[in-house]
């Protein structure tokens, strides 16, 4: 009997030992594949928001998530020194993030969003360049298209190929490497949002958008139909998928909501929103939920990025402050790098306001020069305006100088050719006359000019011209005047920045 005993026991110990075993493997499995997704989903989530998540250590966001010991394994390989991210060794890493509308939509591979994410890791920060889906570019053996298509004539070509081709057309215009790319599409955003149970947003302000743009109905012949009226309440608001898409999306807000910066702060804030409920415990240990956000990676996220390169890419970004965070959108205002018009066949474009793509590589190619924090500072505190003219034949020297001054804080409202275009020398006309010394003393010291506190009579009459081409027109503090001692350098940036 106590033979038979012992061996039952033996039996039994086995079979919790194997049981605690089977348990074990799934475990590690489940955290693995866990693990995958919270990389693949908060990349994603980022990507599509146009901004980078940035962790607070601090008060442990992700702590938990570092410490689990395959994320340590992993964090390891991607940290060995043989294995660089491209662009790693030239401290610049390229990666171009597209959102498109997805095989529901009618149109579903024109790319809606297109941006240019730039890490720069010695120093921690990240610039994001926006191009508009109408911008012209041109491609190889084709004519002239508008940058949105060339996702949608890839994938026709070849399934998949879309993304490489995109990265390939920015990188010909800009003349710099694009090494990766990450594209989404709104469905996927809009399913996986939905997946979570949705989101919860303290709304900062009302959003009262009357152009909200209809997905799908983008080429619709009655104009008007192709948008909705928006509109959103302040407060505590839950959001599904849809919703969310349409808060961190919305360009055409009135009042404040209106502006770039407020775009960005709603990001922001959906960014804040979904990494919070993709990391709670609450979603974690829900396998439906699990299985569901798997399925909509698979269907709506594609990347050249391998697992090890996202795993670099998350520990160089993790740590970067959102001060450290610069973003800039290319467009037609007046002091914008591109201008619209109607090409051969009447349709409405966007190209190079110089002609040629010059004045954009050389914004992205200087984009994370930075002014001496104290003289920015004082220039931001006075809040000064400036316009720029060029006084010279230089092409695209306005541009230039108006890409580096905008660096110390000054706020450039309008740049442009100046009715005479024989000026050796550079000269800024304080319309402030002396109020904003401070301002007038950087832009002195920056730029080499003469001051002068009063308008000749041949500005004076450009202004005139001005005003009664335009409904709204506001006065700047000061207005400068290039000559060609501005082009000292070529580059326009030694004899500009410190």
């Amino acid at each position: 009997m106590q033979e038979k005993k012992h061996i039952n026991d033996s039996e039994l110990n086995k079979s919790c030992n194997e049981s605690k075993e089977k348990k074990s493997n799934k475990f590690k499995k489940i955290t693995k594949i866990t693990i995958y997704i919270a990389i693949f989903f908060i990349t994603g989530v980022a990507i599509f928001s146009s901004q980078i998540i940035v962790s607070d250590s601090q008060h442990g966001t992700v702590s938990w998530f570092k410490n689990l010991p395959i994320i340590r394994q992993i964090s390891q390989l991607a940290e060995s020194a043989d294995r660089k991210l491209k662009g790693e060794k030239n401290n610049r890493i390229n990666i171009l993030l597209l959102g498109m509308g997805g095989k529901t939509h009618e149109g579903g591979n024109l790319t809606d969003t297109i941006m240019l994410a730039s890490i720069e890791p010695s120093t921690e920060k990240v610039s994001l360049i926006s191009f508009p889906r109408d911008m012209s570019v041109p491609i190889e053996n084709m004519e002239t298209q508008k940058i949105n298509a060339v996702n949608a004539y890839a994938e026709m070509d070849e399934k998949g190929s879309g993304g490489l081709a995109t990265s390939q057309a920015i990188s010909d215009i800009l003349g710099t490497p694009i090494d990766y790319y990450f594209r989404i599409d709104f469905q996927g955003f809009i399913d996986i949002v939905d997946k979570l149970g949705g989101i919860e947003i303290n709304v900062e302000n009302i959003l009262n958008d009357y152009s909200y743009p209809i997905m799908g109905r983008e080429e619709a012949e009655d104009y008007k139909s192709r948008f909705e009226h928006l509109y959103i309440k302040k407060g505590l608001t839950e959001m599904d998928g849809t919703l969310a898409l349409k808060y961190a999306r919305s360009r055409h807000g009135t009042g404040i909501e209106g502006s770039d910066f407020a775009r960005s702060r709603r990001q922001q804030l959906v960014i804040s929103a979904v990494k919070e409920k993709a990391l709670s415990s609450k979603t974690f240990l829900n396998p439906k939920a699990i299985t569901g956000i798997i399925h909509e990676l698979n269907e709506h996220v594609s990347t050249n990025l391998k697992i090890w390169e996202m795993f670099k890419l998350w520990n160089i970004a993790k740590n970067i402050k959102k001060e450290n965070i610069s973003s800039k959108v290319l467009d037609d205002s007046p002091n914008g790098l591109l201008i619209a018009k109607r090409n051969e066949i009447g349709a409405y474009v966007l190209t190079p306001k110089s002609g040629d793509f010059e004045e954009i590589r050389y914004m992205v190619n200087n984009i994370f020069t930075d002014a001496p924090k104290e003289k920015k500072i004082k220039v931001i505190k006075e809040e000064t305006t400036v316009e720029i003219y060029n006084g010279t034949w230089i092409n695209g020297l306005a541009s230039q100088v108006s890409l580096d001054i905008e660096k110390y804080g000054f706020i450039v409202l309008r740049i442009g050719n100046s009715s005479k275009q024989n000026f050796q020398k550079s000269v800024i006309y304080d319309l402030t006359y002396g109020e904003k010394i401070e301002s007038l003393t950087v832009l002195k010291n920056k730029t080499n000019a003469n001051i002068s506190f009063s308008l000749p009579d041949w500005l004076k009459d450009d202004i005139s011209k001005k005003i009664s081409k335009e409904s709204k027109s506001i006065q700047p503090d000061f207005i400068l005047v290039l000559g060609r001692d501005a082009d000292k350098s070529k580059s326009g940036v030694e004899n500009i920045l410190d």
